[in-house]
């Protein structure tokens, strides 16, 4: 976070200069130009500031590439003294020789809507919470609030407590930051619909079923730019919806889906997934109708994932097709 370390290596692989600068897009740029060297690759590790380092490497007019962290990490792995020094090493002799997976990075304007999104799922999930933990605390004085929606919620509450003045001076400060909570997370709301609304991308995607303002935004967010991907079948795999494969001799295990990838979009088009199968106003489509026969043969649980994986695929080849959502195949063969 403070201090990088820097490594460069000729053709040959020999070690031309090493030197630990601060962590900060200018000073290591200026310092790689005033070496007065021609670059083929600079690399750098995918991490926190690897955006913004990136983005100012770019700028200086720099060959930057960011590359895959886990399988950097498995490279260097046999290396028996982990430092930073060794490890930019390590890592200018795999750029030399081409041993590196690129990440794409984020454009700006998607690292502000995906800023936009965990600030408002950050402040939905610690509502969740207090009105929770209410929930428990009260049922240890038989006080039990039941089913009753966000808005009625601090009234119910209000009403359990007013008998008992010790526990209403406890409660009562929480619900005061529960309400402080709401209030600024229907602030960030709103901006999302704003966003969403004014947005063509979103709005196409959201014409697909089970696809809200929030799943439009997470995947517009996460995939940034359709092009990244050659195929649709590829955008399921890269978000872990997809299972694992061990094969070697006359041994191959088909495990569980991989979950790797953005935690989030993961997330997002599972929700997605289970609105389209069990939502009762969800209208019918040939995409609804094979999850459902997936169900019936395997259950419910796989179905879902499966539905997000196809649920992942149609919405890149929306979104790279600039088409909305068909309904029916007879409306595709028309298409």
């Amino acid at each position: 976070m403070k201090e990088t370390a820097i490594c460069i290596v000729d053709p040959h692989g020999k070690v031309v200069h090493r030197a630990t600068v601060e962590s900060h897009p200018e000073v290591i740029g200026r310092h790689l130009i005033d070496l007065g060297h021609s670059y083929a690759r600079v690399g750098l590790e995918a991490g926190p500031l690897s955006p913004w380092l990136y983005a100012g490497l770019v700028e200086a007019g720099l060959p930057a590439i960011c590359v895959e962290t886990r399988h950097m990490h498995a490279a260097l792995s046999a290396r028996i003294n982990k430092t930073d020094r060794n490890d930019a090493m390590g890592i200018a002799q795999m750029m030399r020789v081409g041993l590196f997976k690129p990440v794409h990075v984020k454009t700006p304007a998607s690292q502000q809507r995906r800023l936009l999104l965990t600030s408002r799922k950050l402040l939905q999930r610690k509502a969740y919470d207090i009105e929770s933990d209410l929930r428990g605390q009260l049922r240890n004085f038989g006080l039990k609030v039941g089913v009753v929606g966000a808005a009625g919620f601090e009234q119910r509450v209000r009403d359990l407590v007013l008998d008992l003045p010790f526990v209403a001076a406890v409660v009562l400060p929480l619900l005061e930051a529960r309400s402080a909570l709401r209030t600024q997370l229907a602030k960030l709301h709103k901006m999302l619909l704003d966003q969403v609304r004014t947005d063509p991308v979103c709005r196409r995607l959201m014409t697909a079923p089970g696809v809200g303002p929030v799943v439009a935004l997470t995947y517009r967010t996460c995939v940034d730019n359709p092009a990244r991907f050659g195929r649709s079948q590829c955008v399921g795999a890269h978000y872990g919806l997809t299972p694992r494969l061990y094969q070697s001799g006359e041994t191959m295990r088909v495990g569980r889906v991989s979950k790797c990838g953005d935690t989030m979009m993961r997330a997002a088009l599972y929700e997605a997934a289970l609105v389209l199968l069990t939502g009762p106003r969800v209208r019918w489509s040939s995409l609804k109708v094979w999850g459902l026969a997936v169900a019936k043969r395997r259950g419910m649980q796989k179905a879902l994932v499966a539905v997000a994986r196809k649920l992942a695929i149609v919405l890149h080849r929306m979104w790279r097709d600039e088409k909305d959502f068909r309904w029916s195949t007879e409306a595709a063969t028309a298409a």
